[in-house]
């Protein structure tokens, strides 16, 4: 699997996608405290929810180095103004409800929402610091994430709460990266070698250091076993073979000429 989607639109860093939406926020300095959390884990877009005071110097302050993501939040009147856009919702739930929908842990919920990134916006929305999402806003979300914390102490204030999913977003992101990075072959110039031509590759080798004295067929020890061990460490190309087939052509041609003097 590719980060970067086939289709024409699909960003190069999918979290940039990941669209972090606060509702009708109280204090300013959660807004500053939110724009850090976020620009920590590689997020960008911070949609504000008829926030209480905004822009506001304490957010700024709490923002610390994440003035930027300040700058360029964008301010609307509604939820529904804020994920208008957005291919999927996911809306953060402290408690069960009546009607039960879907609901996941940050963990599951990042593993959800990254495939869809590389697609469309999505959103993660935050409720109020003292009662989170009303009911009506919890049903315009596809999906609800919440945080599993202690019972015996429950609390999150609204950074903190940001901070842990936007971690799980950004751990599946680097685990997809490190998909992608073990795969040292995907962009190599020509095919691997196959079984046979290596094959090939070692009788000639054994042929070579045969007639170079190098070897005794009749004692040969563990030698070749060796050679295979220490060529194997590494897979060779078809390139790699042939060069290493024209080497000990080359070989045998000047240890029978020098035999022939």
């Amino acid at each position: 699997m590719s980060i970067e989607n086939s289709e024409p639109n699909a960003p190069s860093n999918p979290l940039s996608n990941a669209r972090i939406v606060l509702v009708h926020t109280t204090h300013p300095g959660n807004i500053g405290a939110v724009a850090r959390a976020m620009k920590n884990m590689g997020l960008q877009q911070l949609y504000l929810v008829k926030p209480k005071a905004f822009p506001h110097e304490r957010a700024i302050w709490r923002s610390a180095s994440a003035v930027d993501i300040l700058d360029n939040a964008v301010v609307v009147e509604t939820l529904e103004e804020a994920v208008a856009d957005c291919g999927l919702v996911v809306g953060t739930s402290a408690r069960g409800r009546r009607i039960p929908w879907p609901l996941v842990n940050p963990r599951v919920c990042a593993e959800k929402v990254y495939p869809e990134l590389a697609q469309h916006p999505v959103a993660l929305v935050f409720g109020r610091e003292d009662r989170g999402l009303t009911n009506e806003e919890l049903q315009a979300c596809h999906l609800h994430v919440n945080i599993p914390a202690s019972e015996d102490y429950s609390s999150l204030n609204l950074g903190m709460a940001v901070q842990v999913v936007s971690y799980e977003l950004r751990m599946h992101h680097l685990a997809m990266q490190d998909q992608l990075s073990t795969d040292e072959m995907q962009e190599w110039d020509t095919r691997m070698a196959r079984v046979d031509e290596i094959e090939r590759m070692f009788v000639h080798l054994e042929e070579t250091l045969i007639e170079m004295d190098f070897l005794n067929p009749a004692a040969p020890k563990q030698l070749m076993t060796r050679l295979r061990r220490l060529y194997n460490r590494t897979r060779m190309d078809d390139l790699e073979v042939q060069m290493m087939r024209g080497i000990l052509t080359s070989t045998q041609q000047w240890v029978r000429k020098a035999r022939d003097k």
